[in-house]
């Protein structure tokens, strides 16, 4: 690891559930983190130092620029471990620049531990498979959706495989093992066993997309996050729910790749009663932006929901953004909240160049 040398990892934000799909589906979208790497081996003029972060875009004030505190180098570290690496490369330079929004429902997080395992798999020159990467991600990324879109790309549909005890138990170390929390006193023998994943965490599959359809952001100015929203919802559903979800999600999985695309078929199989319902006393104007927007009220809608754990709404369609970007945000003001809203498309998996 002493050579010197650089490369780009590219990691595209992410929404998911798309409706009916709670921690199921997941679909890439065309913004980015992206890590710029720089590894010069030492000699007298460049003498050997901690790495370096820069960072700029999204969140720059709010992010960690120590290495043992920041998360995508603590996951590329825990990657290192678990294959008998003890420490990053001497003269690390790293600079990201972030265009997702934090705490938003885009998969900030998910392309942060994305972002660190292929930048631990570079480091190391470890040549992992694409599903051996998902599983490091899924050690620390416990829900599979937002990672593997952000990892594979597309519309993708994910799901953890059932392991044996002695598997299982791996899997579900807590996350503070994973990735400890480094003391300030802490040296680089610190934290020096790391729990090995275990192999296939996650499987996905691909579903087809149709060119036609892009996806409307719109974006509240207030963060939320996931653990807030998870804890809104109940530990049990009714069948009659469940059975809801499945229909529409069976439907849906399809719908988005015909061309053309459907309205009246995606608008319905888009609706959700499994977290949607539960998550509207945290985001205020949810109810109203997902009922009284629809494709008779706006040519060019396909469906519409919530992004991830919110508060982002994601809109689909073909047509007509602004006039559904422009009615989203006057529902939001009359609750007080302002919103941003970006035209995106579905962007490939993560690159690294």
């Amino acid at each position: 690891m002493s050579e010197s040398r650089s490369f780009t990892i590219r990691v595209p934000a992410t929404s998911a559930n798309i409706g009916p799909g709670f921690d199921v589906v997941g679909l890439s979208l065309s913004l980015h983190l992206t890590l710029t790497v720089a590894v010069t081996a030492p000699d007298a003029a460049t003498p050997a130092r901690a790495p370096k972060i820069t960072y700029s875009g999204e969140g720059a004030d709010e992010v960690p620029l120590d290495a043992y505190k920041n998360l995508t180098t603590r996951v590329a570290l825990y990657v290192l471990r678990c294959h008998g690496i003890t420490k990053f490369p001497a003269n690390l330079t790293i600079h990201c620049d972030n265009e997702i929004p934090f705490g938003r429902g885009l998969g900030s997080s998910g392309a942060a531990v994305i972002a660190g395992v292929h930048l631990g798999n570079q480091l190391g020159q470890l040549n992992l498979p694409v599903e051996r990467l998902l599983d490091f991600a899924l050690m620390v990324e416990r829900h599979p959706d937002n990672v593997t879109a952000a990892l594979v790309g597309g519309f993708v549909g994910s799901y953890l495989r059932e392991l044996d005890q002695a598997a299982t138990e791996a899997a579900s170390v807590p996350l503070s093992e994973v990735l400890p929390e480094y003391p300030p006193d802490a040296g680089e023998d610190w934290g020096m066993d790391p729990p090995q994943p275990p192999l296939g965490i996650g499987h996905y599959v691909r579903f087809g997309w149709s060119e036609s359809i892009k996806a409307l952001a719109i974006i509240p100015r207030f963060e939320l996050s996931t653990a807030k929203a998870r804890g809104v919802l109940p530990q049990e559903y009714s069948r009659k729910d469940l059975v809801f979800n499945l229909q529409r999600l069976a439907v849906l999985t399809t719908a988005l790749a015909q061309n053309p695309p459907d309205p009246e078929l995606i608008y319905e199989a888009m609706k959700d009663r499994v977290h949607q319902p539960y998550r509207k006393t945290l985001i205020p104007g949810l109810p109203e932006v997902t009922s009284n927007i629809t494709p008779s009220t706006h040519p060019g809608l396909l469906g519409i929901c919530l992004s991830g754990a919110g508060p982002t709404i994601l809109a689909l369609a073909t047509d007509g953004f602004e006039p559904i970007a422009r009615d989203a945000a006057a529902i939001f003001r009359t609750h007080g909240i302002e919103v941003d809203w970006k035209v995106l498309e579905v962007a490939g998996g993560s690159v690294v160049q």
